[in-house]
């Protein structure tokens, strides 16, 4: 029995999703693989005591919360990570401005039923990319703000061109 199977016979399914329509075992293994993630973060940095900045600047925040979402956009629906998506994921159709609509494969397996269902929702995915924009700016603070900067370029670049398109069609 596989892990997702085990956890699907020990959560409450039946009483929260009678039809079986939410992916709780794999919901469930996502946190769990999250939350060990953050554990693996927490040691390291524990291990180098006065890596972990006492507080964060507002301007890393802003910068990192404009990156994570650009980068969310762009791992879950951007055409040109469409290869990374595709063993986890099937194309639907084309969503305009190089974006597409894409599901979790159905037959792929459980775990990589839930990461097709990470890989496809830009919320959920956003918090382990933020996540990670954090750990980042604990241990290379330089090299992240740099990578975030870049997004935050790549943001306005695209609402400028969706303006332009946009001023163009009236």
């Amino acid at each position: 029995m596989d892990l997702s199977a085990s956890l699907a016979t020990k959560l409450p399914t039946r009483a929260y999703d009678p039809d079986g329509e939410v992916n709780l075992a794999g919901f469930a293994g996502s946190m769990l693989s999250y939350s060990a993630m953050v554990g693996l973060v927490a040691a390291v940095a524990r291990a180098r005591p006065g890596t972990v900045p006492e507080r964060y600047d507002l301007q890393d925040l802003a910068l990192g919360g404009i990156a994570a979402h650009k980068l969310t956009r762009l791992i879950s629906k951007s055409s040109v990570a469409s290869p990374l998506r595709a063993p986890f994921v099937e194309f639907d159709e084309p969503a305009g401005s190089g974006e597409h609509v894409e599901h979790p494969r159905d037959d792929a397996g459980p775990v990589r039923h839930t990461i097709g269902e990470l890989l496809t929702c830009p919320f959920c995915l956003g918090v382990w990319v933020s996540t990670a924009y954090v750990a980042g700016l604990t241990f290379a603070p330089r090299a992240t703000r740099a990578a975030a900067a870049v997004m935050v370029v790549v943001s306005a670049s695209d609402f400028l061109q969706h303006a332009y398109a946009r001023l163009r069609q009236d």
